[in-house]
């Protein structure tokens, strides 16, 4: 990972999980079942730069779920908050 870059996994946006499981989001922002399609198509329309991998959070090295690296300077909250309205459609009160 490069200076500039954060990785986003569907773990985050995940509302079966609490934050000690991982989600990173506010659950009124969380999806059911996150995968990373969905987290891909939010970047999209988000019109950011990315690529996945095939990695795993270290916390769910069993779900092999993937993730995302993302080319974002400002902060890893925010890039979370933008994603996750993205996917669930919600805006969450933040412009």
């Amino acid at each position: 990972m490069e200076h500039g870059e954060r990785i986003l996994y569907p773990c985050y946006f995940n509302a079966a999980y609490t934050r000690a499981e991982g989600r990173r989001v506010p659950r009124r922002l969380s999806a059911k079942a996150p995968v990373l399609a969905e987290i891909e198509r939010a970047l999209d329309k988000l019109g950011l730069k990315y690529r996945a991998d095939e990695h795993h959070h270290p916390g769910h090295w069993i779900r092999r779920e993937g993730r995302v690296v993302v080319e974002w300077t400002e902060s890893k909250e925010a890039l979370m908050k933008r994603v996750a309205q993205k996917i669930s459609g919600k805006t969450g009160g933040i412009r």
